[in-house]
């Protein structure tokens, strides 16, 4: 009961509070202000574009890493030894989780502050899972504006983890520098294991686990993939996508995949790919919010949603054409909604 009364006693920030709290590294502040502009209500949208506004400028100064990999390949201690392998370093790491949601509870699956405790604790760690909800590829809507706000902070290394499904791993390469693809050995037929798109987008194929009776298996399938890649257009232009061996519970293996993501950095950004592919993450991101405005101003509409089920029914009993349901539920959307909408 008290901790509900002091949740309900807590005094928003103000502008310059999420401001000033943030460029100081303030993580309790960092927090709540990704709270912020993850949140859906309106009368939040104004505030979290102010702040995020003001930071901008401060932003963009991090390597940005997208980590993904199969069901149990480790992927969360690889994650936890690396960004404590860095901050020993001098780094300052943010991690930020896609995290899938559940669709009977809504809520979080994975436990992420639970599943990197000793990266939680270090002073220059910060971790933030991001229910992905509803939208498109499971990242959460606001993970860029997270990205920009943690390099605000200081962090200049940002790890964006995810689970591999698919299509999140298209949306997070569209926010980052350097994929990783973790994976591991004895599952099987190693190069059938994962989609082969997901593969076309990695810049290096991390095989962990790669201790004890398990290394040589490693080994044979990080010549497998090696052997592989070679086939394949790399992902990235003017740099050829490898296969690796780690052990995140040993930490053998970490110190050279890290010399291999510094090695991209300095190749990209003396080609120019690197900046170039900054700057159309950001087109994709303005199109990529516009879509995603427009198709929940959409189906949020009074009269789509009334009839909606009507329509979906018609569409599975046959009596009615897909062409013509869309056509119907443009029409009546445009003719309900005032500019700049409507025709």
């Amino acid at each position: 009961m008290l901790l509900m009364s002091e949740r309900k006693k807590r005094v928003e920030l103000t502008v310059k509070q999420h401001v000033a709290g943030v460029l100081s590294g303030d993580r309790t502040v960092l927090a709540r202000t990704i709270t912020l502009i993850e949140s859906s209500a309106p009368e939040h949208y104004e505030k979290a574009r102010r702040v995020l506004r003001i930071l901008l400028p401060h932003s963009g100064k991090s390597l940005r890493i997208g980590i993904t990999g199969v069901p149990g390949s480790g992927k969360s201690t690889l994650i936890e030894t690396l960004g404590c392998f860095l901050i020993g370093k001098g780094f300052k790491v943010a991690v930020l989780t896609v995290d899938p949601t559940s669709a009977v509870t809504k809520g979080s699956i994975l436990g992420d502050k639970t599943r990197m405790e000793k990266l939680a604790r270090e002073q220059n760690g910060f971790i933030r899972p991001s229910p992905s909800g509803s939208t498109l590829g499971g990242v959460a809507r606001r993970s860029r504006e997270t990205i920009l706000v943690c390099e605000a902070a200081g962090y200049n290394i940002i790890m964006v983890e995810t689970v591999g499904v698919g299509q999140n791993e298209i949306t997070v390469r569209s926010m980052v520098d350097f994929f990783l693809l973790v994976m591991i050995a004895g599952a099987g037929d190693e190069l059938q294991s994962i989609k082969r798109g997901i593969v076309e987008i990695a810049d290096a194929i991390l095989i962990n686990k790669a201790e004890g009776e398990n290394r040589p298996a490693a080994l044979k399938a990080k010549n497998e993939y090696g052997m592989a890649l070679k086939y394949l257009a790399p992902a990235t232009p003017g740099w050829q996508t490898d296969a690796y061996t780690c052990s995140a519970l040993t930490g053998e293996g970490i110190g050279a995949i890290w010399e291999t993501i510094k090695g991209f950095e300095k190749i990209t950004r003396k080609s120019g790919i690197f900046d170039e592919r900054r700057k159309k993450q950001s087109l994709d991101w303005v199109f990529g919010m516009v879509e995603y405005f427009l198709k929940d101003h959409f189906f949020s509409h009074p009269s789509i949603r009334k009839e909606l089920p009507s329509i979906k029914k018609k569409i599975l009993n046959g009596s009615i054409l897909p062409t013509t349901a869309a056509d119907q539920l443009l029409n009546l959307f445009f003719s309900e909604t005032p500019e700049p909408f409507g025709p």
